[in-house]
């Protein structure tokens, strides 16, 4: 009967001892050797598995037990032991009748598994000996940052560059990330961590969404908004329709969010005339606003986005730019 050799590969990612029934079953019948010594080593012994770390080369180690035991089990470091994979596969396909050679999956990465690294990662460039820029951070310093990132998101969704996209989103967690270590260092009773954003988004999530995670009957993408203005006004004591508005939104966008929060409000307030009735006379730039407020009120009737429109014209007007450089006659 040929021998039979077992790669046994784990998540890094979850706790040590967290296997199949199927993978316990082969640790504790057979034979184990390892790399080195670790948590899951130790894990596995403690439930009476046999587990060695050879003190020579461990193919010929791990050929020998199998031939010995009939099967043996390597028990896969964190980064899955490729190179002894890929010299214990080339030396079976040179001799076939050593053993058969079978990876098992004793744990499989749950999906978001890589955000506990990027957190593992920003702990280490957060902490003592980690990166001086990073360290020398403070959420007032790195909000620039956060804003530029968004745009940069922003633009790959224009550009429909879903490549793009992903990297961009990839520089906003960074934000959020470093943003949720810098708070791990602030005195106590004002402390939190990323476990605390995630947490409040998840219990968030699942308080406004009621029809997916509750008993509630809404059908509709009107019924479940309007439940979702009713949840979140119960949960924010706003003494104003417009609370919650960030005052640092660009101008247009502002302008469209006042608008629609009165809209939906039920709200109807005159919106400032460029020529007052009563003949007063407006500075320059209180005629323009009020101008400019007035196509924003007219793009909403529409169902259009002048925030997205002006970039969108201005963008084209960059290109006509660019496209006359080229041909204008240089000074």
């Amino acid at each position: 009967m040929t021998a039979r050799v077992v790669l046994l590969v784990t998540s890094p990612r979850l706790p040590v001892g967290l296997l199949t029934a199927a993978a316990w079953d082969v640790v504790r019948g057979n034979p184990v050797l390892a790399g080195a010594e670790s948590e899951l080593t130790a894990a596995v012994r403690a439930a009476g598995a046999e587990v060695t770390v050879p003190d020579g080369p461990p193919v010929p180690a791990l050929l020998h037990a199998a031939a010995a035991h009939g099967a043996a089990v390597w028990l896969a470091g964190p980064a899955g032991d490729e190179s002894l994979a890929r010299e214990l596969g080339l030396r079976l396909a040179r001799e076939p009748g050593l053993a058969e050679l079978e990876l098992m999956y004793g744990s499989w990465d749950p999906p978001g598994a890589r955000l506990l690294d990027a957190v593992e990662v920003m702990d280490r460039l957060a902490s003592p000996g980690g990166d001086p820029w990073k360290r020398a951070q403070t959420h007032r310093s790195l909000a620039g940052y956060l804003i530029e990132e968004c745009y940069e998101a922003y633009d790959a969704i224009g550009a429909d560059d879903t490549d793009a996209l992903r990297e961009e989103l990839g520089d906003v967690l960074l934000q959020v990330l470093l943003h949720a270590r810098m708070a791990e260092e602030l005195p106590d009773g004002a402390r939190w961590t990323v476990d605390d954003v995630a947490g409040g988004l998840v219990d968030k999530m699942i308080r406004r969404n009621p029809h997916v995670f509750a008993d509630d009957r809404a059908t509709t993408l009107d019924e479940i908004t309007a439940n979702w203005e009713r949840i979140k006004r119960a949960e924010k004591a706003r003494d104003s329709v417009l609370d919650g508005i960030a005052p640092s939104l660009p101008a247009l966008a502002l302008a469209a969010k006042i608008l629609d929060r009165a809209g939906r409000a039920g709200l109807t307030v005159p919106l400032p005339a460029a020529d007052p009735p009563d003949g007063a006379r407006l500075d320059p730039e209180a005629r323009l606003g009020a101008e400019l407020l007035a196509a924003v009120a007219a793009a909403r009737a529409a169902d259009l986005d002048p925030e997205a429109a002006l970039r969108r014209a201005a963008l084209a007007y960059a290109d006509a730019i660019r496209a006359a450089e080229h041909t204008a006659p240089r000074p």
